[in-house]
């Protein structure tokens, strides 16, 4: 059977090739029609001019946006792919909002992450999604867990970032700023999820690092199933076990086994068990069964660890080609410690960190640059018109490209393209607050992240501790990195840095 499969393939890509090439050399050369976003050919759908940009797709598919009348376009190809892609905030409120019923994760995401989130809170829908969200609201609103993440950023930055930064600068040793922070952000999370320390950052880390890379693996791996040309490719490769399915299912194996077991451990230990992470909150629930647990723990990780790490990352880049943000970074927390008696490498407490307007809008920008979720995808269940007259029809996706938002004129006007801060200002130098329609971020409506507040905490710690004491020199940061696109945006080929104490 699996000889016949081979055999196929060659002809089906033959095939391709042959309608690629017709296409290409007989229509590529036309001149685009501006107001109709996406080229549909015939049988292939956007197929071809997919296959060219697939590598650069969140550039291709936001400049098709920007030059919609709605920043709105239909996108079909093959295997059933129908739907809408917009960059138009009324259709984004439309959907996570107005109409959110109309609007779940839909069969085929949760499908397609299935195999490495189960039916954890970001891949479920229904009765299930809201039995994890109120308890997880819950949760995340308790003053118990908020001083529990403070504890473990104030450790972990000071004795784990800090002194990696240190020992780098005194050995002028280039570090990958990038693998720091997944790192630093994997360690943190564990301890948030479920009170374990996997020691990758400056540890010793051995079955830590064997689980974040596994991690790692699997969430590149699973967010390539949304890029095959024809669906049913990785529908084969899973059945026979073969190639990216075969280091798939090897990397979720590895991730499940670490998460069961710490599980299995924690709820024979349960009666004597007062910790404060989300595991043990989970567990207080007899109605939870073990599985759930895993599912849930693992979707916390994959946010906790990869978002901020991303955002980071790109935040620290921005910062070097902008030596003027930094210089105001460093003037507002010089303020703030000046006001509070503190001297540099004394923590913030949760009300100072809240008091840094600039550094907040500093991230905020990045953020609308370089969202660490570039896309998001819902179903439709129902015919629908968006309120820009676009038809949606059953069954169709409807994603929203929050990569293409932060980049339309229609949105943040003619400087769109520039990181300015000071767009998040008001004339007193407080932070304003945006709609999450024009800045979804972390979501918005119903399913607005928890994580938000905690999120911003975090980042801002991390900033604040790095900046006050360290210069972040980035070799070539003149040249904007390329990005990587997993279910997260991540840096190809990481960012090198050079540290140097101030």
């Amino acid at each position: 059977m699996e000889l016949i499969i081979f055999s196929i393939q060659p002809l089906l890509l033959l095939f391709l090739v042959f309608l690629f090439s017709y296409y290409y050399f007989f229509t590529s050369h036309q001149k685009p029609d501006d107001n109709k976003g996406f080229k549909i050919y015939p049988i292939l759908g956007a197929l071809p001019d997919f296959l060219r940009n697939r590598h650069r797709f969140l550039d291709w598919t936001t400049d098709i946006l920007s030059r919609c009348p709605t920043n709105t376009s239909v996108f079909r190809r093959p295997g059933k792919v129908h739907g809408i892609i917009s960059a138009n905030p009324l259709n984004v409120e439309h959907v996570l909002k107005t109409n959110f019923d109309n609007y779940p994760k839909g069969e085929r995401f949760i499908f397609l992450l299935k195999d490495f989130l189960g039916q954890g809170i970001f891949n479920s829908d229904g009765e299930l999604w809201k039995i994890q969200r109120k308890t997880a609201s819950y949760e995340f609103n308790t003053k118990s867990l908020r001083n529990f993440i403070m504890d473990n950023v104030r450790v972990e930055t000071s004795t784990r970032l800090i002194p990696v930064l240190n020992h780098a600068s005194k050995t002028l040793q280039v570090l990958d700023l990038q693998d720091i922070l997944e790192q630093y952000a994997f360690d943190n999370i564990c301890q948030l999820a479920f009170n374990v320390d996997p020691g990758c950052l400056g540890g010793d880390g051995t079955s830590g690092s064997q689980f974040m890379r596994a991690f790692e693996d699997a969430a590149s791996l699973s967010s390539g199933r949304f890029m095959y040309a024809f669906p049913l490719f990785f529908k084969i490769k899973k059945i026979f076990n073969m190639g990216s399915e075969r280091n798939l299912r090897n990397s979720i194996k590895i991730v499940h086994e670490f998460a069961d077991d710490i599980i299995q451990k924690r709820l024979e230990a349960q009666a004597e068990n007062q910790d404060e992470d989300l595991l043990s909150r989970f567990i207080r629930n007899d109605d939870n069964s073990p599985q759930f647990l895993r599912d849930i723990i693992i979707s916390f990780i994959l946010a906790g660890r990869d978002t901020t790490s991303s955002a980071l990352t790109w935040f620290f880049w921005l910062l070097s080609v902008n030596p003027n943000v930094e210089l105001k970074i460093r003037k507002e927390l010089q303020l703030i410690r000046q006001r509070n008696g503190k001297s540099i490498g004394d923590a913030y407490t949760f009300d100072e960190l809240r008091d840094m307007h600039y550094l907040h809008a500093a991230i905020s920008e990045s953020l609308r640059l370089y969202p660490p979720v570039p896309v998001d995808t819902k179903a439709c269940l129902r015919n629908d018109i968006l309120p820009d007259g676009t038809f949606i029809g059953k069954d169709w996706f409807f994603t929203y490209h929050t990569y293409a938002m932060g980049r339309m004129e229609a949105i943040w006007g003619k400087n769109c393209k520039e990181y300015l801060p000071e767009r998040w200002l008001d004339e007193n130098g407080n932070c304003k607050q945006e709609s999450p329609f024009r800045f979804p971020i972390f979501h918005a409506g119903p399913r607005m992240c928890l994580g938000k507040d905690m999120a911003y905490i975090q980042m801002k710690s991390i900033v604040a501790a790095v900046t006050e004491r360290f210069v972040v020199e980035v070799p070539g940061k003149d040249k904007c990195p390329q990005h990587l696109l997993s279910l997260t945006l991540r840096m190809k080929g990481g960012l090198p840095v050079q540290i140097k104490e101030r």
